[in-house]
């Protein structure tokens, strides 16, 4: 399996927020769960505390499972299957499998 990395943009694949875009906030790689931006929010209900001085439902990105996000290509315009690919620097980088653009410039 390709690896995700921080920032990169996405597609989810599977439950409540399938079809949406977004990117990468943080990765949990003990867990094989990724987190991004402005999907999968969750309500949080929070007592008043000393780091917060105000209690109240608060709304959050909670993680995903990374089986259900796939990388989004610019060029095709939606989610892809990826692969590796040896540079003639000796250097890896990701690509698009479907139209050949690399992910990591």
């Amino acid at each position: 399996m390709v690896q995700l990395k921080k920032d990169d943009k996405v597609m989810v694949i599977g439950g409540k927020d399938k079809g949406k875009s977004g990117k990468i906030k943080k990765i949990i790689h003990a867990k094989n769960r990724v987190v991004v931006e402005k999907l999968n929010l969750v309500k949080r209900h929070t007592k008043p505390g000393v780091d917060q001085t105000q209690g109240g439902i608060i709304e959050k990105e909670a993680s995903l499972h990374r089986s259900n996000v796939m990388l989004y290509c610019e060029k095709c315009e939606k989610a892809v299957r990826s692969g590796v690919r040896k540079m003639s620097d000796n250097s890896n980088a990701r690509y698009c499998k479907k139209c050949e653009e690399l992910f990591d410039k």
